[in-house]
């Protein structure tokens, strides 16, 4: 079992589990957009090339308990229960579903923040070309956001979409749990990004009173996981009948009576069910909640050391002293209300990131955040060596 302490030393004695992607040798800072995957993910990415040689069409049987193991994990970590958790390749293949299955002719407005990632961002935008209205809430500060969402949502509106951490300068948003109560005086759903807050902070749905709202997230991020395991939650009471729609959702109800003109939908994730999809990613997915699992990687653990990195982060970001004209983070809000990653802001982003690459630091930018993710494979000599190279990175900007 690690410690917080053991994590802080060098060598990381976990980085010895990441050996492919050489997590003890780089300077990984993306791991707010793209954590390093486990040496256990490859064995799982291994055995769905194998179980599809061995057992061809009927891999599927095999295919579909590693999507069980996948609801499973996620489950556990926002404490709810696998029956209601549909999973798919993208958050945005599930949003859209989620989005077909609103009121929108008799409903026709949708209430958001302006601070989210473009998953939703780019798709209200469109349908805002179509005549629907969006309602962006100003996302700073984030401590004003559930009031602003609260006051926004009406008898008009098909539905909410907010973040519980924002993407950009990874502020935590609190007090959604009021936000869906007052979304359920006026009979409109709630569906809540925690892409950014899965193994980042602790969020468990009944700590945060969301039992009743729609949940996105994925493993790309956090939980380490990769691509194609992105997951939507729904509650228990959920009817909804999504208009785009697969023919998995027809798995469970074939052997019912249908009714002549009525597109039947299952209890349960194959609600939201789209259609045939590769298994890897449920493979590899799998293997890393067993990886996490039998090393005790709990999200309230993997908040002390994100806590304890950013603040390293932090720390000797402001020991470089720059010239706030050129780089600055922003310090009126807490590190205790940061989730997972130090957000840098700098009229320079693009330059930096592109020459922090150049000096084999791995990170990344939006518009002028430079954005720097640690991770649990990585020591605090790798953060300050970063960070260090920030420095130099930072002076070049003169010459």
């Amino acid at each position: 079992m690690f410690t917080l302490e053991s994590l802080t030393r060098h060598p990381n004695p976990l980085a010895a589990h990441y050996t492919r992607f050489r997590a003890s040798e780089r300077l990984l800072l993306s791991g707010h957009s793209h954590q390093a995957w486990p040496d256990a993910a490859f064995d799982g990415h291994v055995r769905a090339w194998t179980d599809a040689a061995e057992f061809v069409d009927t891999k599927w049987a095999r295919a579909f308990e590693m999507a069980d193991r996948v609801r499973l994990g996620y489950a556990q970590i926002m404490g709810d229960v696998p029956e209601q958790i549909a999973l798919s390749a993208s958050t945005h293949h599930l949003i859209v579903r989620f989005l077909s299955a609103l009121e929108l002719q008799r409903r026709p407005r949708l209430v958001t923040t302006d601070g989210e990632f473009h998953t939703i961002r780019r798709q209200l935008d469109r349908l805002a070309e179509e005549g629907l209205e969006i309602v962006r809430v100003p996302s700073r500060p984030a401590s004003e956001i559930a009031q602003r969402l609260i006051d926004a949502v009406d008898d008009g509106t098909a539905a909410v979409l907010a973040s519980c951490v924002l993407f950009q300068r990874a502020h935590i948003v609190r007090g959604l749990g009021d936000v869906l109560e007052a979304c359920r005086l006026h009979g409109t759903p709630l569906l809540v990004d925690a892409y950014h807050a899965l193994n980042a902070i602790p969020f468990t749905l009944a700590a945060e009173r969301l039992e009743g709202a729609y949940v996105v997230g994925g493993g790309y991020k956090y939980c380490q996981l990769g691509e194609g395991n992105c997951f939507l939650r729904f509650p228990a009471d959920c009817d909804m009948r999504p208009m785009i729609t697969g023919w998995f959702s027809e798995f469970d109800v074939i052997a019912e009576k249908k009714v002549p003109g009525v597109v039947p939908y299952p209890d349960g994730p194959g609600r939201f069910a789209g259609s045939t999809y590769d298994p890897t990613g449920n493979y590899r997915a799998a293997a890393v909640f067993d990886f996490f699992t039998d090393h005790t990687l709990t999200p309230e653990f993997l908040r002390k050391v994100s806590r304890h990195q950013v603040g390293v982060l932090a720390r000797a970001f402001d020991s470089l002293d720059a010239d706030a004209k050129l780089i600055t983070r922003d310090r009126s809000i807490s590190l205790d209300d940061v989730a997972a990653f130090l957000s840098l802001e700098t009229p320079h982003a693009e330059k930096l990131y592109k020459r922090l690459g150049e000096m084999g630091v791995f990170c990344d930018y939006r518009g002028n955040l430079l954005r720097l993710g640690p991770a649990p494979y990585l020591c605090d000599e790798q953060l300050e060596e970063a960070m260090g190279l920030l420095g130099d990175a930072i002076a070049s900007l003169g010459g």
